[in-house]
């Protein structure tokens, strides 16, 4: 793996940034990027040939939770075919491995001892050590893979705040003397809401040979209003040249928030949620809000739309008039309102096709404003407008937004 820094925001930490995976189609990623979320290596509602329809190779890196395949083959089977690549058959993509199930919005793990985290997967509940983990990740051969982490609620007391930053410490000198030939590893730092424990766990873990830096313990309980403080105390002590990830941060405004810290990688949680849910995104990518007349007020708050809502079942248009995504230039809100309301899988493979998109074109614009020196406006402009007009809207639309945070 190489990752290179294209350009830095000239009042901040934001930057760009281009990411090169060493697999046999030596994919290129550009930062800040968003990681395609999935399920035992596949997007939730996304079969492999409807992959095509995302945009490359923005799309190409997809991130998994290893735990997820305790229930199916094992490892040694993994192995024997030749790691996940060929058992997906997504040889064109990279795949990177993170001890977490970020669609349920769980910790890593949920219970930890000296020897190893204690995770609950579908088909029970199992302790990993640090031996295991790395067996699994050797038998899966992912390009990349963070390190075992023990990630903790905002509202632990001090001192299992500071055991959990000894065991992500110790269990990534395990995972560092275990590595694989193959795949990048990503040092895991925690420290929940103390800016001392976050110092020392980045300070510590800066001083390992790793290829980046995961950032974890985020989205359980830490307030927006007080994450910067604890990210930047993160950032600032980790070297500028190696890429750092992060999940947790979901929202627009958390992206942005991230980014001008200094963050290159986020999950795509909150597009899995949203598409659950029955929502379509229709934010303006530039961040200039206007209220559309065709918009239901009991059924958007200007960044979503809920197609569920009888205001759409006779409404013909796009979810957004000029998006170039496979949904909205094929399909109207009319026909995946009926989808929803008949319980057809296939509205949510038309939301997540455009969710992704537009959240893909949504990074693709933000690369291009801190290129041009002009993202903390952009920044500053969309947050105010998205604040103008969820103030506008109604209690219900409030509470759905708290729903697929």
């Amino acid at each position: 793996m190489k990752f290179s820094v294209n350009a830095w925001c000239k009042s901040g930490r934001a930057r760009t940034g281009l990411l090169q995976l060493n697999n046999n189609n030596n994919i290129h990623i550009q930062t800040p990027a968003l990681l395609i979320t999935t399920r035992k290596g596949l997007p939730s509602f996304i079969s492999p040939d409807h992959m095509s329809f995302l945009p490359s190779p923005d799309s190409r890196l997809l991130q998994f939770s290893p735990m997820h395949f305790m229930e199916g083959p094992n490892s040694k089977t993994i192995s024997d075919i030749g790691g996940l690549h060929r058992l997906l058959g997504l040889h064109s993509y990279g795949l990177l491995a993170v001890p977490r199930d970020s669609i349920l919005s769980l910790p890593g793990c949920s219970s930890t001892n000296k020897n190893g985290a204690s995770f609950e997967t579908p088909c029970g509940r199992f302790l990993v050590k640090p031996l295991d983990y790395m067996k699994m990740i050797s038998s899966m051969k992912p390009d990349l893979f963070v390190s075992l982490a023990d990630e903790v609620p905002a509202f632990v007391t001090t001192k299992r705040n500071k055991a959990s930053v000894d065991r992500t410490i110790r269990w990534l000198d395990d995972c560092i003397s275990l590595k694989p030939k193959d795949g990048a590893l990503f040092g895991s730092i925690v420290g929940g809401c103390s800016v001392e424990e976050r110092q020392r766990c980045s300070q510590e873990v800066a001083k390992r040979n790793v290829s980046g830096y995961y950032i974890g313990g985020f989205g359980f309980g830490d307030s927006i209003d007080e994450r910067s403080i604890f990210l930047h105390a993160v950032t600032d002590s980790l070297p500028k040249e190696k890429p750092r990830q992060v999940c947790g941060l979901g929202l627009p405004e958390e992206v942005l928030q991230g980014i001008a810290a200094g963050i290159d990688l986020f999950d795509s949680t909150y597009i899995y949620h949203l598409t659950l849910e029955g929502f379509a995104l229709i934010f303006p990518l530039n961040g200039n809000f206007k209220q559309d007349p065709r918009l239901c007020d009991m059924a958007s708050d200007y960044t979503k739309i809920n197609l569920k809502a009888t205001a759409y079942r006779k409404d013909a248009s796009r979810i957004v008039d000029g998006c170039t995504c496979y949904t909205c230039q094929n399909h109207t809100k009319a026909y995946i309102n009926h989808l929803l309301n008949v319980h057809e899988m296939l509205a949510q493979i038309l939301l997540e096709i455009h969710n992704t998109h537009h959240y893909l074109s949504f990074f693709r614009l933000i690369r291009e404003a801190i290129t041009e020196g002009k993202f903390e406006d952009f920044r500053q402009k969309f947050i105010q407008n998205r604040r103008e007009h969820l103030l506008a809207a109604s209690p219900s639309d409030i509470e759905l937004e708290s729903l697929v945070r």
